[in-house]
């Protein structure tokens, strides 16, 4: 073959492939490789690939990779090979829905829920304990049987408050009391009942307008548990109690609480009309609602004494009103219940809004 005619083809196919060359970098905006290796010498340096590796970052990627991919691998084949079946947790069965893993995932979101529901729990009972634990370190004498239901030994400052009005303060002290005494005794001797026999409570009750108040008493600490558990009841039941404060809101004077219809319990003096001490002298007896429950003395001469003055019209307990205590009544179910004697019983006299209870 003749040499000089191969020379022709040979530089056309040269031209077009140098023309292509051309065209495709102008319109494409690319580079060629001798050009790539002269701008980035560095990126086909032997330095690319080097001869030794971190083998400790390596060592740990691959150990992660590989407990990632092992746990991934179990899941997928404990979906793949367990069957749906029934669990039964807590006493009561629960039923997966598929062998797919739902039933897995459903309760993995259930132990979450869980998990936070028990761990809000727990937070709020270590709140309350500890609120309750400093609570009764500052109150360690204080009893309290539900929210707003305590009693406590009487502090300086109820003693205070109390003495020559409600507590009788000797001739040698009267001097001292805060306000004049209107409670006197010749000496200590003559006082049969002590501070120490005492308690303060606290209860909550609803008034005529069914509107929630804070009452306060003081008992003979014998029957403290007693009058809680009794008022706590009548609480729950929203059993009207009009008013209940000591009766050293009223100097001491009984007939004046009955008229301004209050609840009370101790106050050291006599029964009305005679010279012996009252129950209530020894914190042992408690008028409910007095007003509308008032005392009556049936006289040897046929008269009949009430009081307080006002009430005459509640003694008769044929007639129907509110707020009389009879046997059908709540507060007269408790208080019997809890072995309190009730005054409506009685025969010589009727005192309606009367209990007392003498402890064993």
């Amino acid at each position: 073959m003749d040499k000089h005619k191969l020379i022709g083809p040979l530089i056309l196919i040269g031209s077009i492939i140098i023309f292509s060359s051309l065209f495709i970098r102008v319109f494409s905006g690319s580079e060629t490789l001798a050009e790539y290796a002269a701008r980035n010498p560095e990126a086909v340096s032997e330095e690319k690939y080097p001869e030794t590796v971190n083998e400790e970052k390596f060592s740990e990627t691959q150990l992660t990779e590989q407990v990632q991919t092992a746990e991934y691998n179990t899941a997928e084949d404990d979906a793949a090979v367990t069957p749906a079946k029934d669990v039964v947790s807590g006493g009561s069965t629960v039923h997966n829905e598929t062998a797919t893993g739902t039933g897995s995932e459903t309760n993995d979101e259930n132990n979450k829920e869980n998990h936070k529901e028990t761990a809000a729990e727990n937070s709020i009972n270590v709140t309350m304990q500890k609120g309750e634990d400093d609570y009764m370190e500052a109150n360690p004498n204080r009893t309290v049987y539900k929210n707003g239901f305590y009693y406590e030994p009487l502090s300086e400052e109820i003693k205070k408050r109390i003495t020559g009005i409600s507590y009788p303060v000797t001739k040698e002290e009267q001097d001292s009391t805060a306000a004049a005494a209107l409670n006197v005794a010749d000496s200590a001797q003559d006082i049969q009942i002590s501070y120490d026999d005492l308690c303060y409570m606290s209860v909550l009750h609803y008034n005529f307008h069914g509107v929630e108040r804070t009452g306060e008493l003081i008992c003979n600490k014998a029957i403290a548990q007693d009058l809680v558990e009794i008022f706590y009841e009548l609480y729950q039941n929203e059993y009207q109690i009009e008013q209940i404060r000591l009766i050293d809101e009223y100097s001491g004077d009984d007939t004046l609480s009955m008229q301004d219809n209050n609840t009370s319990c101790f106050n050291y003096r006599v029964v009305d009309g005679t010279s012996s001490l009252s129950k209530h002298a020894m914190g042992l007896a408690i008028d409910i609602n007095p007003f509308f429950n008032p005392y009556v003395v049936f006289q040897p001469d046929g008269t009949t004494y009430i009081s307080p003055k006002g009430s005459e019209t509640y003694a008769d307990r044929s007639q129907d009103f509110a707020y009389k205590i009879d046997e059908n009544d709540l507060c007269y179910k408790l208080f019997k219940k809890h072995g309190f004697i009730w005054g409506g019983n009685w025969n010589s006299c009727k005192d309606y809004q009367h209990f007392q209870k003498v402890p064993e």
